[in-house]
């Protein structure tokens, strides 16, 4: 007689929910193992023997390696996150400003512009000889000179 083996019943699910909760807690353990073991690294102020030991306890004993770094070094580890946070957003605004800044065309793809503009009848002479004089002067805001024309969406008649 062979019996049939249902896993419902043999792994209840209460059972399920203490599986879920170690595995959690051991996915959260190895979270902060990983973030102490880069703490460690990113730490300019310890020389190369103490990161040596630190990591050697943090492997070597765990449990007790984390628990010791966090009281000892807890609040500068803090810090140090800070403070790298803080040096990626400076960096990463350096990065835009200098895009936007090598965004603006120079005076010749402007002047190319205005005179296409210009041979479209979209601008008039005046407003052509006022443009070029922004662009030759750099005078002009980021972007378009101020006295290039615009086609109104219903006519299709230019205003300056």
């Amino acid at each position: 007689m062979t019996t049939q083996v249902y896993l419902a019943y043999d792994y209840p699910l209460l059972s399920l929910f203490w599986t879920m909760l170690w595995l959690g807690l051991w996915i959260l353990w190895l979270f902060l193992l990983f973030r102490i073991v880069f703490d460690i690294f990113r730490d300019d102020d310890m020389g190369g023997w103490g990161k040596a030991g630190w990591l050697v306890f943090v492997i070597l004993l765990p449990f007790l390696g984390v628990f010791v770094y966090l009281i000892a070094r807890g609040k500068d580890m803090g810090r140090r996150e800070l403070e790298q946070a803080r040096a990626q957003q400076k960096q990463f605004d350096s990065y835009i400003a200098q895009t936007a800044a090598g965004a603006r065309p120079d005076s010749a793809d402007e002047l190319a512009k205005l005179s296409d503009l210009k041979a479209r009848g979209a601008i008039t002479e005046e407003e052509f000889r006022r443009a070029k004089e922004l662009v030759l002067t750099d005078s002009a805001p980021q972007g378009r000179p101020a006295a290039t024309a615009t086609t109104e969406p219903s006519g299709g008649v230019p205003r300056p």
